[in-house]
């Protein structure tokens, strides 16, 4: 039974379309380690499987220079590679892919899912797996996204061990702010909390652990105006937004911690979202409403980590399997 939040069923749509549209048992969308985690269960229990993905294979992890947090990988190992690894072991066992953006999804009156895509095709899906993740808000300079993995980061834990023993700035005035800040003292000897304004947004607890801790000091009301860096960062020049000061400021690492936006309104009428826009789901990644299931950065209370993104995939194609044994039990007559 659902237990993960409420669901909103809205009538579902006529089932005639004058698209082209093939049929598959699991259509997934989103090609991150849930994806490609749900692919490959999915395919190895003899599914017809489609994984539709916008970009390339292995989503965020794809920009990333080496992950070392990935069990099996004592060396760590390039997040691009890790990214088509996946894939190909997922295709071995059948998965098909399909690069593509998925722009519409309509539940049909025999409770199927259709993926409306932008190549004016249609996919039909007796389950659908949504692992779209999330963006990180980005600053929306153009050098951020030129040192992204050279310098920086969106995830203290997974990249503060870079660090050691350098200098870092976390920008942001949240908890999720205070946390990577507090987090990067473990490994780094400075860290500057950089915010637009003269308090923080964060929770009390975390406000009092942020401010007491001696490695980290605190730039108050200040923006990052530019990113500096050839191959790699080298440190930020900074904004006072009340006096107009500028200063320039060396690092060795900028953390960026303003949010995260879900990739979540093409589910939305099917689902209450929270107020931050994730997809409430059950310890099976169940929304509530049938056959359709949310895994990885996209769902409520992610860890947002590449190895529990996977486990959440793996777990919803397993949920998925036991529901088209349940309700499609003709599928392989």
């Amino acid at each position: 039974m659902f237990r993960g939040g409420s669901a909103t069923l809205l009538p579902t749509r006529p089932t005639e379309t004058t698209v082209p549209t093939r049929e598959y048992d699991v259509v997934i969308i989103g090609g991150g380690p849930a994806g490609l985690s749900a692919g490959l269960y999915s395919a190895r229990a003899r599914r017809r499987s489609l994984l539709i993905e916008k970009k390339g294979a292995g989503g965020q992890i794809a920009t990333t220079d080496i992950v070392e947090n990935y069990p099996g990988f004592p060396d760590g190992i390039d997040g691009f590679e890790l990214g088509q690894l996946m894939h190909r072991q997922a295709s071995k066992y059948g998965m098909d892919t399909e690069y593509a953006v998925a722009e519409r999804v309509e539940r049909l009156d025999d409770g199927r899912f259709r993926v409306h895509l932008d190549t004016e095709e249609a996919i039909e899906g007796k389950v659908l797996i949504v692992t779209a993740g999330a963006d990180y808000n980005p600053l929306g300079l153009e050098s951020e996204e030129r040192l992204t993995g050279h310098g920086v980061s969106y995830c203290a834990t997974c990249d503060a061990a870079f660090f050691v023993g350098q200098t870092v700035a976390v920008v942001g005035g949240g908890d999720s702010a205070m946390e990577e800040a507090l987090f990067l003292t473990r490994y780094a000897n400075k860290v500057y909390a950089i915010h637009r304004r003269d308090t923080l947004r964060a929770s009390k607890i975390m406000q009092e652990r942020a401010l007491a801790d001696p490695k980290i000091e605190f730039i108050w009301n200040t923006a990052v105006e530019e990113i500096e860096g050839g191959d790699n960062l080298s440190g930020v020049r900074l904004h006072n937004l009340k006096t107009g000061e500028k200063q320039e400021l060396p690092l060795d690492g900028l953390f960026i911690a303003i949010g995260q936006t879900p990739n979540s309104p093409l589910i939305s009428q099917f689902v209450t979202l929270d107020e931050g826009g994730h997809v409430p789901v059950n310890e099976w990644m169940e929304t509530g409403v049938p056959g359709l299931y949310a895994a990885g950065d996209l769902r409520c209370n992610s860890a947002r980590q590449v190895v529990s993104s996977a486990g959440d995939g793996a777990t919803a194609a397993i949920a998925a399997e036991r529901y088209l044994s349940e309700h499609f039990a003709d599928l392989f007559e």
